[in-house]
């Protein structure tokens, strides 16, 4: 999809700096992904402490518990 935008250039070049990034697009695109994982992140951070697993993580992944 093509969209003109007017954003800071000191501001994308610093981003593309910092991420290592030649392009523009692939910057922003990165950026959009970043803010998206972030807020998902940030909503399962509201179930911390209120969901009780049971689950035996050793069987999980196979191992015999040592003690």
């Amino acid at each position: 999809m093509r969209t003109t935008l007017d954003l800071p250039e000191h501001l994308l070049d610093e981003a593309m700096k910092s991420a290592n990034i030649s392009t523009k697009t692939q910057v922003i695109i990165t950026a959009l992904e970043e803010l998206i994982r972030k807020s998902k992140i940030s909503g399962l951070k509201k179930f911390k402490g209120k969901v009780d697993l049971d689950i035996d993580m050793d069987a999980v992944r196979g191992r015999k518990c040592r003690f």
